[in-house]
């Protein structure tokens, strides 16, 4: 059980992916990086001595501090937050034990790839719109998207530095019978049953293939609309993150709900 200011592995990653999520602070040392070599989800590295960045990186959000075993670092770096009229936890056991309970973790090696710019071809859908959706509430939430003609995007990547996704022929695009948002969930390391159901249905809109989920012809109707209902393409996806974040919740806590069964009603039937 969690001791005072601490959060469990289990109680975090119920606080990850979704709007109001915390922020997470990993101070590990060098030496522990390199033993486990992955990031708690959204986790922004930073040393245990740097309280003015990490003041910086939180703003107004409430932070957990992650650090290899949960103890000395972790504790002292809440602990001054708190001083400063903050509001943190730590998580119990560290990365170590996030590692152990088998949650997901974002590899070192796919963040040293990807982001924090993305770019993509304009006018998204579904793939174009799920995977900042994915980005943002697991990997990095400052991150930044271009979307432009297609004939664009390569030569604005590397201009910009930016990563293409949902390309054809590009690292972050289609594998086999995936759409992006399945390459992505794989790459980053996102090995989660709720993330897992959502990615079935982002699939099976963004392939047609709806006999998967049967969600797939709504999500496919509700972007459809979207993309119809907004000429600036990022207001569209500021529109579309929290349709993923309600799928999400579904995907993770309501999927089994159904509503076929009616209530009796009550009292005479009217004429």
């Amino acid at each position: 059980m969690p001791a005072l200011n601490e959060i469990s592995p289990a109680q975090l990653m119920r606080r990850i992916g979704v709007p109001d999520a915390p922020a997470l602070i990993d101070v590990r040392l060098p030496e522990d990086v390199a033993e486990i070599p992955s990031r708690v989800p959204t986790a922004l590295p930073f040393a245990h001595e740097d309280l003015d960045g990490i003041i910086a990186a939180i703003g107004t959000r409430a932070a957990v501090v992650i650090c290899h075993k949960g103890r000395k670092l972790s504790h002292g770096v809440r602990a001054r937050l708190q001083a400063r009229g903050m509001s943190a936890e730590v998580l119990s056991g560290g990365s170590v034990a996030w590692q152990e309970a088998a949650l997901p973790a974002v590899p070192d090696a796919a963040l040293r790839e990807a982001g924090p710019l993305w770019v993509t071809r304009h006018r998204p859908k579904i793939d174009r719109i799920a995977c900042p959706w994915l980005i943002r509430r697991f990997v990095d939430p400052a991150a930044e998207f271009l979307f432009v003609p297609p004939a664009e995007v390569a030569d604005v990547a590397a201009r910009f530095g930016a990563t293409m996704f949902d390309m054809p022929g590009g690292d972050w695009g289609h594998e086999g019978s995936g759409c992006s948002f399945d390459t992505m969930c794989r790459r980053f390391g996102l090995r989660d049953p709720a993330l897992a159901r959502l990615a079935t249905v982002v699939r099976a809109a963004d392939t047609g293939a709806h006999d998967l989920a049967p969600e797939a012809a709504g999500l496919l109707a509700i972007s459809a609309g979207l993309s119809r209902q907004y000429r600036d393409d990022n207001a569209q996806l500021a529109a579309g993150l929290p349709i993923y974040d309600a799928l999400y919740r579904w995907a993770r806590d309501a999927f089994d709900e159904t509503h076929a069964d009616r209530p009796a009603p009550s009292g005479p039937r009217q004429p």
